[in-house]
């Protein structure tokens, strides 16, 4: 496969409208994020600054500059093109942030992807991305082989080694930058063009590839991580969230590095790792999920076993804040949890509350640079206090890879719409209800029903399924699968069993029904639809 660009972005026409309010958003007509986010703070004097902390290492703004510029010139090397896709698959790794830089200032497009992504998942984004090369932790390879496997055009595989699992097998990063000099211009881009595409589940089965440019980049640093997080270079970043979740991206590298700060990397998660990194690094600003949280104050004694006394600020995403959790983080750190909504569609987050100006229950407000409205179904909008669908604008918007059927659901009149049920106070608050679609969010992880129904469905012993959420009290909702089994097959706790391993087999491991339950048969519409609502009230009547 050439590593060349072919844009399948929507027709221009069916783009959302952009509004630039701030003065913070003027940019150049061209743009290379990585000389932005990287070689403008070594040519100002600031190179000696660190940029990242993992575990031991530490390394300085000019260190990274030569690693970035080392794996440039090793995957032009290997013929990446402007334009060209590249697949990232790692954990939180300094060796992440370098790819990612490397692949911006040779003019390319990121493509991360989860960690726990089956091949069957990988092998689709490496189709339908049209990914040229893939940039591969080594302990992440095995379903990365069997996904180039099944691809009609394979992208040429790098591992990338860290030091515990180094073996130098194969094309190695390693040796990708002992052929790469350590000089490297940066190749702008317009900056309207594509700079990274994050799949997403969404509420189908199918996931769908949101396009982001360069301005959407620094745009959602500008307007969210100064406006609303005050972030200055003495601030240091950290948290739970994967670099391959925009939220990751944007808290983990792209918002530190906008003002050249630290980033603090933790590539293998549990509570207790998490607290000590923030203690020992001095972390001032801490991005996690709400479900998170909830696992941290599941530690005795967290305020007295860490010292917290640098954090200023943390940050609450993905998923819904229960006001008992942040009023109970608040009692033990002193630390205000500002809770935000985004959606990889908008880059990052749109509606936040802010430092000292905050309502418990609400999301928040707009962030600075962003208009949002509550609207019904014909856009029109609805009084103050009725629920309705939230609709933005700001200087990000939705543009879906190859889905212009899905884009025309998503943007509407110039507004994206991320079909989140919200009511709107006199005072610009946001009050978060609930989705309007299938989607189930649980522990701050998207899972599409239709998407783990199809793998069910695969099972010998399933005739019919219907996946739906329910409530769960650490991770908010779960999935839960209603089954209909085949006349041959035994319902029970061994079936069930096995259909969740079947399940993760098939899938990301969070995907995975965590609850099974036989019946007769699933309720349907007169045209055979499956009513999923049905199911879904069920669940939440029979909660508690």
């Amino acid at each position: 496969m050439a590593c060349t660009f072919t844009d399948h972005r929507p027709p221009v026409e069916l783009w959302p409208e952009r509004i630039y309010t701030l003065p913070e958003f003027e940019y150049d007509a061209r743009i290379s994020l990585a000389s932005t986010l990287l070689d403008a703070h070594v040519e100002n004097g600031r190179g000696d600054r660190v940029a990242i902390v993992h575990g031991e290492r530490r390394i300085t703004y000019a260190q990274l500059q030569r690693t970035v510029n080392r794996i440039g010139n090793g995957l032009r090397a290997q013929g990446l093109k402007p334009g060209g896709r590249v697949l990232l698959r790692m954990p939180n790794r300094p060796e992440f942030v370098a790819t990612w830089l490397a692949v911006q200032k040779v003019g390319a497009v990121c493509v991360s992807t989860m960690p726990m992504l089956r091949a069957r998942e990988l092998a689709y984004v490496i189709r339908d991305s049209e990914a040229c090369l893939a940039v591969v932790a080594e302990e992440l390879l095995g379903e990365m082989e069997q996904a180039v496997e099944a691809s009609a055009t394979p992208p040429t595989v790098v591992t990338a080694a860290d030091d515990e699992t180094r073996s130098g097998a194969g094309l190695t990063l390693d040796a990708l930058m002992m052929t790469g000099a350590e000089t490297l211009e940066a190749h702008p881009v317009d900056r309207d063009d594509v700079a990274i595409i994050a799949y997403t589940s969404g509420s189908t089965g199918q996931p769908k590839g949101a396009c982001h440019a360069p301005i959407d980049i620094l745009a959602s640093a500008d307007a969210y991580a100064r406006q609303v997080l005050g972030a200055s270079p003495d601030d240091v970043f950290g948290g739970h969230p994967t670099l391959a979740f925009t939220y990751g991206l944007g808290a983990g590298l792209v918002f530190p590095m906008r003002v050249g700060a630290t980033t603090v990397l933790l590539d293998r998660f549990s509570p207790e790792a998490l607290l000590d990194a923030t203690a020992r690094h001095g972390v001032t600003l801490l991005s996690c999920g709400a479900t998170t949280y909830k696992m941290l104050l599941q530690i005795d004694d967290l305020e007295r076993r860490f010292d917290l006394s640098r954090l200023r600020l943390c940050i609450s995403a993905g998923e819904p804040l229960p006001r008992s959790v942040h009023d109970e983080w608040l009692r033990r750190t002193g630390v205000e949890v500002l809770d935000g909504l985004g959606t990889t569609e908008m880059f990052h987050i749109f509606v936040s509350a802010r430092p000292g100006d905050r309502r418990p229950g609400s999301t928040g407000r707009a962030v600075p640079g962003y208009e949002v409205r509550i609207v019904d179904d014909q856009l029109q909008e609805v009084p103050r206090g009725t629920p309705g669908l939230l609709a933005v604008k700001g200087p990000t918007g939705c543009r879906y890879w190859r889905k212009p059927e899905r884009q025309r659901d998503y943007v509407r009149e110039g507004w994206n719409i991320p079909n989140d049920i919200c009511v709107q106070d006199e005072d610009g608050f946001i009050w978060y209800q609930c989705r309007n679609d299938d989607l189930i969010i649980s522990a701050g992880y998207n899972i599409a029903g239709p998407e783990v129904e199809a793998v069910l469905i695969e099972h010998p012993a399933v005739l019919e399924a219907a996946v739906v959420a329910t409530p769960d009290a650490i991770k908010g909702h779960v999935p839960k699968a209603f089954v209909v089994v085949k006349p041959d097959a035994t319902p029970g706790p061994d079936l069930a069993h096995d259909l969740q391993e079947h399940a993760k087999r098939e899938l990301a491991p969070y995907k995975y029904p965590r609850k099974v339950e036989f019946v007769e048969a699933l309720p349907k519409t007169e045209t055979g639809k499956i009513r999923r609502v049905e199911l879904r009230k069920r669940e939440l009547e029979g909660y508690g």
